[in-house]
């Protein structure tokens, strides 16, 4: 029982891990466009707002990555805290894109 459990940790973990970084890359890819664009100042201080959430998550995600080392009680953990920051970056990254969706 305990192998699944760290099995469920460590995928959900991963999960996390590749929703915070996926948002934490497109707000670098977004970033870089605004800061060559003229006219792209107001995207970039939006950008600039949402570094701390993106940080935020990218570490949550990452400390649930660590915490699948543990025990069946850290498995536990990790497992909330994936589900919490991954569901926080996909949310932020969905948010993103949708203010930010061109060619539509």
């Amino acid at each position: 029982m305990e192998t699944i459990i760290n099995l469920i940790a460590v995928v959900a973990a991963l999960a996390s891990v590749l929703a915070a970084l996926g948002h934490t890359g497109y707000l670098a890819l977004l970033n870089s466009a605004a800061t060559k664009r003229a006219g792209g100042g107001p995207i970039a201080d939006y950008v600039r707002s949402r570094w701390p959430v993106a940080g935020g998550t990218t570490v949550a995600s990452l400390l649930a990555l660590l915490f699948t080392a543990g025990g069946p009680f850290l498995d536990v953990v990790a497992i909330l805290v994936a589900v919490g920051s991954g569901a926080v970056a996909t949310k932020a990254l969905q948010s993103t894109r949708t203010k930010y969706r061109s060619g539509n």
